[in-house]
């Protein structure tokens, strides 16, 4: 499977990448290789990499603690296994239910005050009609936490106008979030959000979804990854404030996209067309002689998109590629994951 560096390059699928949810990037690379092109051993995947079988067995441990990988190691460990990746949407899924810590409901003398008392939304319908009734007598501030990737037209719109209604009104509002997945819809609304005064940061972990109204009352989603379970409703002061302080905690870990954020990578005509040579099963020679240029200045153009996307050879490259849909990796295996990716 691996590629010389003067053949052809080979596209992953398309999966989201996983650093974003705290694995190490040799980990990701690995399980991009697996959920590529199927079930390897060590051996292989170092290989098909270009890095070292230590640095493999490192990101294999950490995928079969993280269980987003399967496979039998015998007595030699995990060298000598076999090793299949599990979905793409499993494995996000498993980031994500890993990634939310339990939050907590008050101060240190919580438990001699007793219980805190709740309220709960039964359902989503519920949850919206309560948010619209305390958006309308906001007056300060507004603090949102949503661990979401990827938002739907319904909730996008929705959220917009409440934003929209909030800032016209010149409360404060403060929203943080992931990096959006792949394909994800909401970057004209983050921008437009950020015109009328928002102000936006993206952390590599979300712990919850919520919102809280001027420090008075916040609601918490019972199950982040399933809106239909309703919400709580918190009154209590102490509460409240324990859930403002981690929001004010998170936000300061988080960045601003518009300062520090990375810059998605855009390909330029030239290397679109390199890529997609290459992908077609032309060597370097070739793909040069096709766009009228020396094969020195095709290698210096994949080296710098190499140095772009932070990977060491062309193999990587192109599972970046895949996985970054900087370029949409052929057959039906690509298009499946162009469905589902987004989540």
């Amino acid at each position: 499977m691996a590629v010389s560096e003067t053949g052809a390059l080979t596209l992953g699928r398309a999966v989201p990448s996983l650093v974003r949810w705290g694995v190490s990037a040799d980990a990701d690379l690995v399980y991009r290789c697996l959920a590529s092109f199927g079930p390897r051993g060590a051996g292989e995947v170092a290989a098909d990499l270009g890095l070292a079988p230590r640095r493999v067995r490192v990101a294999l441990e950490e995928l079969v603690e993280a269980g987003l990988v399967r496979g039998e190691p015998d007595a030699h460990g995990v060298e000598a296994g076999r090793w299949n990746a599990v979905a793409p949407a499993a494995a996000v899924q498993a980031l994500r239910r890993r990634a939310l810590h339990r939050i907590p409901t008050g101060g240190p003398d919580r438990r001699e005050r007793g219980p805190v008392p709740t309220r709960l939304l039964p359902d989503l319908r519920a949850t919206r009609e309560r948010i619209a009734g305390l958006v309308a007598v906001e007056r300060v501030e507004h603090l949102a936490m949503n661990p979401e990737q990827a938002f739907t037209t319904d909730t996008l719109a929705i959220g917009s106008a409440i934003d929209a209604d909030l800032l016209g009104r010149r409360v404060r509002v403060r929203s943080l979030g992931l990096p959006p997945a792949d394909g994800d819809r909401s970057s004209a609304y983050t921008a437009e959000f950020a015109r009328l005064g928002g102000e936006y940061r993206l952390a590599d972990r979300v712990p919850h979804k919520m919102m809280i109204f001027d420090r008075r009352v916040a609601l918490v989603a019972v199950d982040p990854l399933d809106l239909e379970r309703g919400s709580w409703e918190f009154t209590d002061p102490g509460a409240v404030e324990s859930l403002v302080t981690l929001f004010a905690r998170q936000w300061s870990g988080a960045t601003d996209p518009r300062r520090n954020g990375v810059p998605t990578v855009v390909l330029t005509q030239r290397e679109k067309a390199v890529v997609a040579l290459l992908a077609d099963g032309h060597t370097d020679a070739t793909a040069a002689k096709h766009l009228g240029m020396s094969t020195r200045t095709l290698t210096y153009t994949l080296r710098g998109l190499m140095d772009r996307f932070g990977v060491e050879n062309r193999f990587q490259l192109g599972l970046a590629l895949g996985a970054m849909r900087a370029a949409a990796p052929p057959g039906p295996a690509g298009d499946e994951l162009a469905e589902g990716s987004g989540q």
